[in-house]
């Protein structure tokens, strides 16, 4: 039996108002509400709300043979509770179906784990008492913020309890390996390590509305096909993508509705065919081998490595900054002061200082709410002036 394994990132940052030098030490409010609840509202009724709906009728009618897995970030929970509660009511009514996982991850979608492991444990702490307390059930799978991984990472998730970790199926990391199979990390003696097939992933996710890719139009039935291809050569695709695909990225007039809705009825026509949750197919599969990650990678950019974030000085400045304040922050014990402070960590803030504009730029212009990433490290410095007179007083 091989598995179909769809896990979906669900993310929106804390955006920040324009900041400038002359409001330090006079206004200590940095975020943007008005853009972030328009954006998180737009965001809900052309992707999240449709898309559950999609999700919904599909383990209805399937009787609970189509699973899926979600990781909701902490800054995306707080918002849906601000912006758009019924957003979050459908997230919660699919998890009660039984057949939705929800993995875990840092709260602020932050890169903690390369400034701070202290810091990384308490994220995802919590992260995890926040999936307690929205959906009811503990997280035994973990994802780091983009898919982030090494050797070093998945040593320490084992660490904390986990049975299984996402990562990037980046060709440099597999060789001549194949993403459709389970692997252990090389640090690891039981934890599980489940890689994205990213070439059928960005099929569905980039490629889908491309109409001078020659496969377009992509349909269920071709898109069955090569997923049925798998048979006797892998036992698990790792379908690995951004929530948005579904009618932001690609918009609802290029009929990804409809193929998200049909795909599983496609698949199903192969017997030895089925979908399950990353847990499931941990549980169910053998490690194939062993593998060896020495060197960070990500699901991020042409390169999957961590350059969308700390590939300039401008980028290395602003994150040194602000992991730099973190003894400072713990030692004052206040709430306030730790939530701007992880707030200002999520990876978004760098991701908009990145000077790479060939063939990623366009990924990094969506959703950028600065003119260039020399407005967003000025702005975020200009923020983070003002936090340290205000951590100070």
């Amino acid at each position: 039996m091989v598995s179909v394994c769809m896990y979906f990132q669900v993310h929106q940052p804390n955006r920040l108002r324009r900041y400038s030098f002359f409001d330090i030490g006079r206004d200590h409010f940095y975020e943007d509400d008005d853009k972030n609840c328009g954006i998180l509202r737009k965001v809900a009724n052309k992707c999240y709300l449709p898309t559950n709906q999609v999700i919904l009728d599909l383990i209805k009618k399937h009787a609970g043979r189509f699973r899926v897995a979600y990781s909701l970030s902490g800054t995306a929970v707080d918002q849906l509770k601000k912006f758009s509660p019924e957003t979050l009511d459908s997230f919660k009514r699919l998890v009660d179906t039984g057949c939705v996982e929800i993995l875990s991850e840092t709260y602020n979608h932050s890169l903690a784990f390369l400034y701070s492991k202290p810091e990384f444990h308490r994220q995802v702490e919590l992260h995890r008492d926040m999936v307690r307390r929205e959906f009811g059930v503990t997280p035994t799978a973990f994802r780091n913020t983009e898919l982030i991984y090494s050797n070093d990472v998945a040593a320490e998730v084992e660490r904390m309890g986990y049975k299984v970790i996402l990562a990037e199926g980046a060709d440099r990391v597999l060789g001549w390996r194949s993403p459709n199979f389970v692997y252990q990390p090389d640090p690891c003696a039981k934890l599980r390590l489940l890689l994205k097939n990213y070439r059928l992933s960005d099929d569905i996710a980039f490629r889908f509305s491309n109409r001078g890719w020659p496969e377009w139009p992509l349909t269920a039935e071709k898109f069955a096909g090569w997923v049925h291809q798998v048979n006797g050569n892998g036992e698990t695709v790792n379908l690995f993508m951004d929530y948005e695909t579904f009618g932001e990225h690609q918009w609802s007039d290029t009929g990804i509705f409809e193929f998200l809705a049909a795909m599983p009825d496609a698949i199903f026509t192969h017997p030895d065919f089925a979908f399950h949750t990353p847990s499931e197919v941990a549980e169910g599969c053998s490690p194939m081998a062993k593998l060896d990650v020495r060197d960070y990678v990500s699901w991020a950019d042409v390169e999957r490595d961590l350059t969308a974030w700390r590939g300039n000085p401008m980028q290395e400045d602003a994150l040194e900054a602000i992991y730099g304040l973190e003894e400072r922050v713990i030692a004052k014990g206040d709430p306030d002061l730790e939530r701007v402070w992880r707030s200002l960590q999520t990876s978004d803030h760098f991701y908009y200082m990145c000077t790479k504009w060939f063939a990623d730029g366009d990924v990094h212009k969506y959703f950028n709410p600065y003119p260039s990433p020399y407005d967003a490290y000025i702005n975020f410095q200009n923020v983070l002036g003002d936090f340290e007179v205000t951590l100070a007083g």
